[in-house]
């Protein structure tokens, strides 16, 4: 909505020392959201005066039109003489008054004027149009005024060239602000200002011959007011003081009935339209369309209505959509030589104001369905006042007969009861609580009077909502409305505190230390989305029955190329490594965690529970178990080099087994201790695939895989060579941490550290060496750590050695050698005979 200030001071006072950057920090202050304070003609500056064209001398031997005038511009120019002036346009001829801007005044956008010669005479001024004084979009011809207007008068004042407008976005809460009675109002609040009101007008009442209606559906359409206008004269144009506030609001004038119907709704906020009473045939309907009709609309397309629209219609059939778009028929001639139907070859004398208040949700489902949105379909679905419409009509009618020397109608027509204004109870405290600011009794009653609220009761207030705000319907809106006229910014600052025992639970603290170690050892957090498409899984190499390609598909997913929710995170990290890679960014190590859908498809079928009310608690657990499992993830993916190169050395590349020390680190925070074991699982080399388990209640269960990806995969997906990922579920994981964490016995006795290498099998996993090492060393053992993996001729084919470091401490005494010693050869002794290994000399 584009406000004038010059319009809004019509009906609030406001000090001449007030600007619209003032108004506009007032009005955001209470909850508008002004987007601009346009400043127009800020760098215009006169002489600019109206001038009457005295003579006018045709030009030729150019390759365009060009006229030598003559202009009287009376004492403007300090001397009485005319003014001479060149000009290219021809719509204008001897006698008509043209806004005429002398040398030494800046137009719009910074052009200076200056006499010069040009075309073979000295031009002093020029003759404007209306895209030339920034009043509109038209450059086909001089701006034409109306003959009353004096030679001399001073142009930018006439035309009020000079003012500032606010555009705000109104949002769909505040439907009454699509209008200058609404910001008005709330511009008068927020000065501690009165308003007046324009929609305080004397209105007959209903009776008389009236325009005959009747209403089929009042549901749709609850009140419904028309007015006659006759003896209107069609060549009454639109005096220049409502062209100017139009266009600053961002209409474009079209002819007097038309402006006059926008006018009013941009002041009282109540759409109208305008009917050629001799078109009209028989009584005007409000219906239902029926199956076929068509209607012509004033844009001059023609539309097939559906069965749900609402129409006005008349013994013809449909002649307007109902608050959108009028018809064609019955359109308003403006001239007689514009006359756009024979049936109305003299222009319009007889016109019928409507005047009604239409259902918002019909309103809004027929413009979506035309595509025709237009300013009085987005007040409908907004919320009109239907109290207003009596009076919008009656404002009508006096400017049709002020302006185009009507006669208005005795008769008035008045069909429809409008649901009365909802009453809410409300606590005289509500606010306080809400706020957590004590307003006291006498504030909140005060500014839900300035809202438009009566206001009765004590304790418990009675409160009935005025019939322009339909969205108070609830103590919170209420509530809403004390808060932003008493100033957001006023509410203090203060921290919830939540009641003792509360926060954040052990699955979010899990969630926030992984994320926190895996930053710390290097890799980047990514949050990608969590849809893929068959092409993403294709990519990975699953076989077609991997649990994986059970997807969820969406009943209207974002694009048709990615129609599932993922069943794992690797398609979105691995799309953006691609990425990354692509511009440039080689050594990548990636993060992301969230969940995954896993659908078993066991789920019972979806129910679909009505909007109309809550759904019971047997409906949300059948909607629950409708969903499938969701499982957390956490995933990392990495290439390029692990560690780059420096004066300590050559850079280090990413390797599967960084894959397994990002799941070791994740399991480190779980206080888990993951189980490595050789596996062979898409999307992973065979070769170079690690199950990772944990231990929960004797069982082994899975967590995830890591390792490096196969080459099928790095080619299918466009990766860095020797790219590698890994993914756990962290569910899985906080399941096996089991209860609290028990700190441990710190000994203060000395550590005695022994060494042992043991040669086995390639096909022998170290971790299968080093359980075998942890249950034969007994509770002396401290910690067994692999530092070296040798191979060579010496140990043979197809052998390994592997060197631990086995750590015994006692703790309650200083251990002996013979202890030690003992210790040792027990753990070897049990992995010679679960592996066996040998011991190496």
């Amino acid at each position: 909505m584009r406000v004038p200030l010059s319009w809004l001071r019509e009906y609030v006072d406001l000090p001449a020392e007030v600007g619209g950057r003032e108004v506009a920090t007032r009005l955001i202050s209470a909850g508008l959201e002004v987007e601009l304070v346009e400043r127009l003609g800020a760098d215009l500056t006169g002489p600019l005066v109206v001038g009457r064209v005295l003579a006018i001398e045709e030009l030729t031997g150019f390759k365009k039109p060009i006229r030598y005038c003559q202009v009287d511009v009376g004492e403007a120019n300090g001397t009485g003489e005319p003014q001479n002036i060149i000009c290219g346009a021809t719509n204008f001829a001897v006698g008509d008054k043209v806004v005429v801007v002398l040398p030494g005044a800046v137009l719009p956008g910074g052009f200076k004027i200056s006499a010069r010669k040009t075309y073979g005479h000295v031009s002093e001024g020029m003759i404007c149009s209306s895209r030339e004084l920034g009043v509109g979009d038209d450059h086909d011809g001089i701006l034409v005024l109306p003959p009353e207007h004096e030679v001399g008068t001073d142009a930018i004042t006439l035309l009020e060239l000079l003012d500032e407008v606010l555009d705000i976005a109104v949002t769909t809460d505040r439907g009454y602000c699509l209008s200058m009675r609404g910001v008005a109002r709330e511009t008068a609040t927020a000065f501690g200002l009165p308003l007046r009101d324009p929609a305080l007008l004397d209105v007959p009442g209903a009776g008389g011959a009236g325009q005959p209606v009747r209403i089929e559906d009042e549901a749709a359409c609850d009140r419904f007011v028309a007015r006659t206008v006759t003896g209107v004269r069609p060549d009454a144009r639109s005096p220049i003081w409502m062209r100017r506030r139009l266009q600053k609001s961002g209409v474009r004038p079209i002819s007097l009935a038309v402006d006059i119907t926008n006018y009013v709704m941009l002041e009282i906020g109540q759409p109208l339209h305008a009917y050629d009473r001799t078109r009209l045939n028989g009584t005007i309907v409000v219906r239902r369309a029926a199956a076929g009709e068509k209607l012509t609309t004033l844009d001059d397309v023609e539309r097939t209505l559906h069965p749900e629209d609402l129409v006005i219609a008349d013994d013809r059939g449909p002649i307007g959509l109902a608050g959108v778009m009028g018809g064609a028929d019955t359109e308003i001639a403006d001239a007689p030589q514009e006359a756009r139907s024979p049936l109305a070859p003299e222009g319009t004398t007889d016109i019928v104001i409507e005047a009604a208040h239409f259902d918002a949700v019909t309103v809004a489902r027929a413009a979506r369905r035309h595509r025709l949105s237009t300013e009085a379909s987005r007040r409908f679905e907004r919320g009109v006042d239907p109290a207003a419409a009596g009076a919008a009509a009656q404002r009508a009618v006096d400017l049709l007969v002020l302006l185009a020397g009507g006669t208005a109608g005795e008769g008035v027509t008045d069909l429809g009861t409008p649901a009365a204004p909802a009453t809410v109870e409300l606590r005289a405290d509500h606010p306080d609580r809400v706020a957590g600011v004590t307003y006291g009794r006498e504030v909140v009653v005060r500014r839900l009077q300035e809202v438009g609220c009566s206001v009765s009761g004590s304790d418990v207030l009675q409160v009935t909502a005025p019939t322009w705000r339909p969205d108070l319907t609830d103590p919170n809106d209420l509530a809403e409305e004390v808060l932003r006229l008493e100033g957001y910014e006023s509410l203090p600052s203060t921290l919830p505190k939540p009641p003792a025992g509360r926060g954040l639970t052990e699955g979010q603290r899990l969630r926030r230390r992984v994320g926190r170690a895996l930053a710390g050892a290097g890799y980047v957090e990514t949050l990608n989305y969590p849809f893929v498409g068959e092409k993403a899984l294709d990519g990975l190499g699953l076989p077609q029955d991997d649990p994986r390609r059970r997807a969820v598909r969406l009943a209207n997913p974002l694009s048709e190329e990615e129609p599932l929710l993922r069943t794992t995170l690797l398609p979105g990290l691995l799309e953006t490594l691609r990425r990354n890679h692509g511009r440039g960014g080689h050594d990548l190590a990636l993060f992301e965690t969230g969940l995954v859908f896993r659908p078993t498809g066991q789920e019972p079928a979806q129910i679909r529970p009505p909007v109309t009310r809550r759904p019971t608690d047997e409906e949300v657990a059948a909607l629950n178990a409708a969903l499938p499992a969701q499982p957390r993830r956490v995933a990392v993916v990495l290439s390029g080099a692990r560690e780059p190169a420096g004066w300590w050395g050559g850079e280090r590349p990413a390797l599967w087994a960084d894959a397994i020390e990002a799941a070791r680190v994740v399991a480190r925070e779980a206080r888990v201790e993951l189980i490595v074991e050789r596996d062979q699982h898409a999307p992973w080399h065979p070769g170079r695939c690690a199950a990772l388990r944990v231990r929960r209640d004797g069982e082994r269960r899975l967590a995830g895989h890591a390792g490096e990806l196969h080459p099928r995969v790095v080619k299918a997906l466009g990766l860095p060579e020797r790219s590698c990922a890994m993914e756990l579920d962290l569910d899985v994981l906080a399941d096996a941490a089991g209860g609290p964490v028990v700190g441990p016995h710190v000994s203060t006795f000395p550590v005695a550290t022994q060494d042992v290498a043991l040669v086995v099998d390639n096909a022998v996993p170290a971790a299968e060496v080093e359980a075998a090492l942890r249950a034969g060393a007994g509770e002396l053992l401290e910690s067994v750590r692999l530092f070296d993996v040798f191979t060579g001729e010496q140990l043979g084919a197809g052998r390994k050695s592997l060197a631990y470091a086995l750590r015994f401490r006692a703790p309650d005494r200083t251990l002996t050698a013979e202890e030690a010693t003992a210790a040792r050869e027990a753990a070897v002794a049990t992995a010679v005979s679960r592996t066996g290994a040998t011991l190496r000399s």
